[in-house]
């Protein structure tokens, strides 16, 4: 059984801000609670690593600049199926609203994402309207070359970045 949950914040800061952080797939431990690293191993694959050590790999099956819509999938894990959704949508000139959704199969894990999303928005919410923050200070530096198959096989721990 599959399940899905939403969650938003309302930020006082233009959309193309909001977009600037939630388009880079490689800053997201920034701003997302218990991640510990975020390894890009092609531009559309990255291996998350919480806090516990779980890695899971994650699929960017759309980052629309037009749209401002970023989407990925867990592959494996805990989940037969998962996809998640994140939109920026412009409010007024200096506010937006940020959606945060996922469908999940099992439902118990839409539920577990639920909570942490709500805490990935308040944090993303807090830098972004303090204008300072490590996800602010990490997309001021250009994203990391993804690791090649081989690098992400074989020298994953010596070629990591850590932003």
């Amino acid at each position: 059984m599959r399940a899905s949950v939403r969650r938003h914040a309302s930020i006082a800061v233009p959309a193309d801000a909001a977009w600037a952080v939630v388009t880079r797939a490689d800053v997201l431990q920034h701003w997302f609670p218990g991640l510990r690293q975020v390894v890009m191993k092609t531009p559309t694959i990255r291996t998350i690593t919480t806090g516990a050590g779980l890695s899971l790999d994650e699929e960017v099956v759309t980052n629309d600049p037009l749209q401002r819509r970023f989407q990925y999938r867990i592959a494996g894990g805990f989940f037969k199926e998962h996809l998640a959704s994140i939109d920026v949508i412009a409010l007024a000139a200096d506010r937006c609203l940020v959606t945060y959704s996922s469908d999940a199969d099992p439902a118990t894990m839409a539920i577990v994402l639920g909570g942490v999303m709500e805490a990935a928005l308040t944090s993303l919410t807090a830098q972004l309207e303090a204008g300072a923050g490590p996800v602010l200070d990490a997309i001021a530096a250009p994203p990391p070359v993804p690791l090649s198959e081989s690098e992400s096989e074989s020298e994953s721990e010596s070629a990591e970045v850590t932003l």
